[in-house]
């Protein structure tokens, strides 16, 4: 019994979100297979992202020891460390969730929180292959303009998360990882 309780609990959101959807659909069964439609397509777009993202990153653990990137990314890189993290979330390719096993190698290789931070902010913002869309879809104008407001914005941003974030919480999120 103590069982499923447990697992009602992790899955609550989940399992009240099921019942809502089974008793909408009594009254408009599109909404189940509009719902069914959307849930597979969103599936078959994660299994096809993750796969090579898990290879990349088990190439990038094994690869760049730990003391490599805390010298270039860790608490003393400076400059150096945000250009960075700026470049790599900046070139990477993919949704946002593909970015969070990234991070998870950053955190557990000893990056400086700050860095992790603006590599994520870069990653949903100054991404080249949203930036080469806007060029040819919106303008170089726009484009220039929304970048030249997100990179400080990221840098902003990063900043204010690491000085709100207390000492013990991103010193917990490394212990977590390490």
């Amino acid at each position: 019994m103590n069982t499923i309780i447990k697992i009602f609990k992790r899955y609550k959101s989940f399992l009240i979100s099921l019942l809502v959807l089974i008793i909408l659909s009594f009254f408009n069964k599109s909404i189940l297979t509009q719902t069914i439609n959307t849930a597979s397509s969103n599936i078959l777009q994660m299994l096809s992202v993750l796969p090579p993202v898990m290879i990349l990153l088990g190439l990038i653990d094994v690869w760049i020891p730990r003391e490599q990137l805390m010298k270039y990314m860790g608490n003393n890189s400076g400059i150096i460390g945000i250009l960075l993290a700026m470049l790599i979330g900046s070139v990477a390719a993919g949704p946002m969730y593909a970015s969070f096993p990234f991070t998870a190698v950053l955190i557990k290789k000893d990056a400086k929180f700050s860095n992790i931070i603006i590599f994520m902010n870069a990653w949903c913002l100054t991404k080249i292959s949203t930036l080469l869309f806007e060029f040819s879809a919106l303008g170089y104008k726009f484009a220039l303009v929304r970048l030249l407001i997100d990179i400080p914005g990221v840098l902003i941003m990063s900043y204010l998360v690491n000085l709100l974030m207390s000492k013990d919480s991103i010193n917990e999120l490394y212990n977590k990882y390490n």
